[in-house]
């Protein structure tokens, strides 16, 4: 079974100068700063990176191997790969946080494309399994508790596809866990993610001067500096951590308050006339998302921590806070340099 239990114990891994082969997929924000992280840690001699395009970052060590997920049989070319390479941990982060707007091509990365990876992973015996998922599983409901935690099913799909195809994935890796017991199995739930260099239809959402919002709804809302994140995913990479586990800076905000402090426009609009404004920008390609997610700008999806803390010894380094402002000053600064090339050409 998964172990996705209150309080396991972490199974202890014996010190080690150097670990075993690393395989990692996804050429996205997460990829792409586990790639570099990877690459420059000397523990690591021997990396794989898979995926459809060759990753921004230079490569020393690291081997790359084209594998498109959403090809047919990219199962078969996957396992020939993991086994010819020995890889020890996978490391699977080609889940977009952006709505794609092809659903069909995003269902068959997601959902089937993870099948394809763990029925790859089990072929060659690949000892441990990291999923990168979302704290959005869990969707924006009225009746969720002011914290929620990992016990609680993930109910995000009844109101999106994409976040379905989210929880298909995860599906996929907790049978994986399942069936092959003696495998280490992790899934990290970060929330929002904020930072200097992410991207994401989230910090769009944020960017804008004019923010929209549900009038007579303020949701909660909970952050994840990127620092955070990749230090979150350095924890379950040198050790051995089962199980769920949701990730997210200290403290909450109001959206109201995180809109202020942004130095941003509240702009409070009626629900119908959001979804189809949104929906009408969607179809557009204006809109970084459809109207399903405004579910999140009218009720709190704020999860516990605990566990994460008590099972990892995960602190992350920015509150709440700290990661908005980082966010405003990174921000900023885009736009001081945008303004001096525009003066210089």
């Amino acid at each position: 079974m998964a172990r996705t239990k209150a309080s396991p114990k972490a199974r202890k891994s014996t010190p080690k100068t150097q670990y075993p082969t690393i395989a990692l997929t996804g050429s996205g924000f997460k990829g792409q700063a586990l790639l570099h992280w990877l690459e420059n840690s000397p523990i690591f001699p021997k990396v794989i990176f898979l995926d459809y395009k060759k990753p921004k970052t230079q490569l020393k060590k690291t081997k790359y191997y084209r594998v498109d997920l959403t090809e047919n049989l990219a199962d078969v070319k996957l396992y020939d790969i993991l086994a010819e390479e020995k890889v020890d941990t996978l490391i699977h982060t080609a889940l977009p946080i952006t709505p794609p707007r092809n659903v069909a091509w995003a269902h068959e990365l997601l959902s089937v494309g993870s099948m394809y990876v763990c029925n790859a992973a089990a072929e060659a015996k690949v000892r441990k399994m990291i999923l990168a998922s979302t704290a959005d599983v869990y969707g924006a409901f009225p009746d969720n508790p002011a914290y929620i935690t990992e016990n609680q099913p993930p109910r995000g799909g009844l109101k999106s596809r994409f976040i379905a195809d989210k929880i298909d994935a995860e599906k996929q890796f907790l049978k994986y866990a399942q069936k092959y017991p003696q495998s280490t199995v992790t899934i990290l739930r970060p929330a929002t993610i904020l930072g200097p260099t992410i991207q994401s239809y989230k910090t769009l959402y944020l960017s804008r001067l004019l923010v929209p919002t549900v009038l007579g709804f303020d949701p909660l809302v909970q952050f994840l500096h990127e620092v955070d994140l990749l230090r979150a995913f350095q924890a379950v990479i040198l050790k051995d951590y089962p199980g769920i586990f949701n990730i997210a800076s200290k403290g909450i905000l109001p959206l109201s308050r995180a809109i202020k402090l942004l130095g941003k426009i509240d702009v409070p609009l009626s629900l119908m006339g959001l979804k189809s404004l949104v929906q009408l920008l969607w179809f557009l390609d204006i809109s970084p998302a459809p109207a399903t997610h405004l579910e999140y700008l009218k009720y709190s999806c704020v999860v516990a921590t605990d566990r994460a803390e008590k099972v990892m010894g995960f602190v992350p380094r920015y509150s709440c806070n700290e990661t908005l402002l980082e966010f405003v000053g990174a921000e900023r600064l885009r736009e001081v340099r945008l303004q001096e090339e525009a003066s210089l050409s």
